[in-house]
């Protein structure tokens, strides 16, 4: 606004302002409804903050609870051989022990020579564990069906299979090259 406005305002609002002096005590009594003001206002905030506090915390347990229960359904493991039945899970225990002393033997014959051919045969193994967990998956959808739980239990035989054949292999490198040391003497 430019000073010729403000003048011209100025003059159009000449005897409209307040321009008494307040009665004595004015300004305490100002200051006491205005603190009296405050304390209420801060009074609801509290009273208003209360209210939210056990809402938002049952609205987080609740949001806790279900996160939870989701995660538990997540979790949930496709049934294997041991769920058929008390003689499947020593079958299971059986094949799954044999595998485990197998794979201990096999790991200790492990030298620069051995040494492709045992990844090969690890690699085979994790190839049939894979084909093991779509079997999983095909018992539990097929109701326990016989020919999945054969197959399950071919697939055990396989890797052992694999292993002992593994394992004959490297001895009988060993023999051969026992014995062409031998003859070279």
């Amino acid at each position: 606004m430019s000073k010729d406005n403000l003048d011209h305002l100025f003059k159009n609002l000449e005897g409209q302002f307040d321009v008494e002096t307040p009665n004595e005590g004015h300004q305490a009594r100002f200051l006491e409804k205005l603190n009296a003001i405050e304390n209420t206002k801060t009074i609801v905030q509290k009273d208003s903050k209360t209210y939210w506090k056990p809402l938002l915390a049952v609205a987080a347990s609740i949001a806790l609870i279900i996160s939870i229960s989701f995660g538990v359904q997540a979790k949930e493991q496709p049934k294997d051989l041991a769920s058929v039945s008390p003689e499947m899970a020593e079958t299971q225990q059986f094949f799954t022990n044999a595998i485990a002393f197998e794979v201990n033997k096999l790991k200790a014959e492990q030298t620069e020579e051995t040494k492709t051919i045992i990844n090969d045969a690890l690699k085979r193994l994790n190839e049939l564990e894979k084909e093991y967990d779509n079997l999983k998956i095909s018992l539990q959808e097929s109701g326990e069906d016989q020919l999945v739980i054969y197959a399950m239990i071919t697939n055990f035989q396989n890797r052992i299979d694999i292993l002992k054949t593994t394992l004959q292999y490297i001895e009988d490198q060993k023999e051969l090259k026992q014995n062409n040391y031998e003859t070279t003497i």
